[in-house]
């Protein structure tokens, strides 16, 4: 165990502090500005910059991806990470339709970017390489699948970011899998009085299908989940539709789980083709999301990181919603702790928590959030036994679960 250098804390803490006016401003720009998956051009770029300004090597764009960067910053002593220690720090910044920020990611990938700034101040006192990893899209395709997929966390000894959450904070986040389907039914037209036996109602697959989903919900596995409506039907009243698409999500706590829920999802769309003698296919809308892989040494490092400034966790919590930061946990140690912006109880994915990321309760848990995040990385760059820990529960997990399959979807 190396003990954590008092400089090289103080180097990162005293960095967050003389930026804590800026990284709030920045944060709020963000929310005034925001950008769809896939379309954060302004974001990133303002982002890659602000790393280049801070020393890191930055490659942007990144992986093919227009609005994906990483950046990286090695301690002095060579310029190889191999056999060192190499920690991640995670940014997201896409935003959702019409409602923007609202799910709290101008707020929690500033405070990713500047606690990963901050540690890069006192990488001269360190030994390993820093990375802070801009994964665009969380909200569609997810680009941590594809970096997952090919091995940009393969050697990464640890990986972290904080989401922003409301009521409490926890650091035992689990999240479901998800598979995201369109399915398209296509039949025949017809005229609906003259000779509706010549037609074959696309509608009708459809809205079979959806029935079948319902019926599927009695026997789905605890804290799985599915959800669907209709995108597209075409036709008329005097005309039977020959094409109708609805959007599925099925998710599951368990890859097996999912795969079984996947599975019994494509049989009902199948089972309501042949019923309604129309045909239907199915696609991909997004990217396949993991559930997390648990890592409960890191867990616990994070709230107790939490709990010396302040921030009591809460314990217990099912598995909710999804992440792409499950993809990266079978790859290598990987945690997202929710961290409170404002006590208030507020559901994410709304107006009113988008408001809390520019309130002043929301710039006091930026900060705070920052310094949680730099000095947890800060102990994981130090203390040998507590990361030896952490990657050992990494990949007895990983052996015990069934093998994640990267880039496998729905049969």
């Amino acid at each position: 165990m190396i003990p954590m250098s008092k400089e090289a804390f103080s180097l990162a803490q005293n960095y967050i502090t003389e930026k804590a006016g800026e990284m709030a401003a920045f944060s709020d720009y963000l929310a005034a500005h925001p950008e769809l998956s896939e379309e954060e051009y302004e974001t990133s770029r303002m982002m890659a910059d602000k790393l280049r300004e801070a020393g890191f090597a930055v490659e942007y764009p990144y992986l093919g991806l227009p609005t994906a960067f990483i950046g990286k910053k090695t301690s002095p002593d060579g310029e190889s990470a191999a056999g060192r220690p190499v920690v991640a720090v995670m940014v997201e910044y896409d935003a959702l339709p019409e409602i923007g920020h609202a799910c709290g990611h101008n707020l929690h990938g500033t405070m990713a970017l500047y606690a990963g700034m901050a540690v890069g101040e006192a990488m001269g006192d360190l030994v390993g390489e820093l990375r802070v990893v801009g994964t665009p899209a969380e909200e569609t395709d997810g680009a941590k699948i594809r970096m997952a997929d090919e091995g940009v966390f393969d050697d990464v000894d640890f990986a972290v970011m904080f989401h922003s959450f409301a009521g409490e904070s926890f650091a035992d986040y689990r999240s479901l899998g998800i598979d995201g389907l369109d399915f398209t039914f296509t039949g025949q037209t017809s005229h609906s009085a003259a000779s509706p036996w010549r037609g074959r109602s696309a509608q009708s697959g459809m809205l079979l299908f959806i029935d079948a989903l319902n019926m599927l919900r009695i026997h789905m596995h605890d804290y799985c989940r599915l959800a669907a409506y209709i995108t597209e039907v075409k036709g008329a009243v005097n005309i039977i539709p020959d094409r109708a698409v609805c959007r599925v999500e099925a998710r599951a706590p368990e890859q097996s789980i999912q795969r079984e829920l996947t599975a019994a999802v494509l049989e009902c769309a199948r089972g309501a083709a042949i019923a309604t003698r129309t045909e239907v296919s199915w696609k991909n809308f997004e990217g396949s999301f993991a559930p997390m892989l648990p890592n409960l040494t890191a867990e616990k490092l994070a709230e107790e990181t939490m709990a010396e400034y302040g921030v009591i966790c809460t314990k217990g919590h099912p598995a909710t919603g999804s992440t792409d930061v499950g993809n990266v946990s079978y790859r290598c140690p990987a945690i997202q702790p929710e961290f409170a912006i404002t006590p208030r109880s507020l559901d994410l994915h709304t107006r009113e928590f988008a408001a809390a990321t520019t309130a002043e309760e929301g710039h006091e848990a930026l900060v705070k959030g920052a310094r949680v995040i730099a000095d947890i990385c800060l102990k994981v760059f130090t203390d040998d036994d507590l990361r030896k820990k952490i990657k050992a529960e990494f990949e007895a997990a990983k052996t015990s679960k069934q093998a994640y399959e990267n880039g496998a979807g729905p049969g």
